[in-house]
């Protein structure tokens, strides 16, 4: 069985578990931790997690943050400057944050996300160098009365994520689902 069966699997191993009501919205968030390397064989497999969430009738709304830093900053009225002087950029991501926010409240909105939807948030390996995924997923989770279902690319390791293998990690208490074998 392949790493991101082992993924799958224990996916729905987890998801299938009846969701208490009532709890914070930290506690409603799942990363689903894979080798970096594996991307595209979890892209291929995003229907398949789709498929099983709804076969437990539970709704799925995936968000895309692929090219979110590209189509917010296709918008800002001086990114030509910023592309000239990278070290400016510093001074607008925490706008990046409040867009990506923005867009995904209306994307829920949108969708009909309720109390019984997973929500796939996927891309987040595109956030490397801008943004740190746990501000973005701090802004998040509250909007998500369902589960918020982050696909990390990295590692899990004494309660330590690592985005992408590339950098010290940060402490956070989300579930974790990794391939790991029984």
């Amino acid at each position: 069985m392949s790493k991101i069966d082992r993924l799958l699997k224990a996916f729905v191993t987890h998801i299938s578990v009846p969701w208490r009501d009532l709890i914070a919205p930290a506690q409603r968030v799942i990363f689903c931790v894979y080798d970096e390397t594996e991307e595209l064989r979890l892209k291929a497999k995003f229907g398949e997690f789709e498929i099983e969430t709804k076969k437990l009738d539970y709704g799925w709304i995936q968000v895309d943050l692929t090219d979110s830093f590209a189509t917010w900053m296709d918008t800002q009225k001086y990114a030509t400057k910023y592309f000239e002087n990278p070290e400016l950029l510093g001074t607008i991501l925490p706008k990046f944050v409040s867009h990506i926010e923005v867009v995904f409240a209306d994307e829920l909105s949108r969708r009909g996300a309720n109390d019984n939807t997973v929500v796939a948030l996927t891309g987040v390996g595109s956030l490397f160098g801008f943004v740190k995924v746990k501000d973005v997923v701090d802004r998040l989770a509250p909007k998500v009365t369902g589960r918020l279902v982050v696909f990390f690319p990295g590692s899990y390791e004494n309660n330590n994520y690592r985005l992408l293998d590339g950098y010290d990690g940060w402490n956070y208490h989300a579930v974790p689902i990794t391939c790991e074998k029984d």
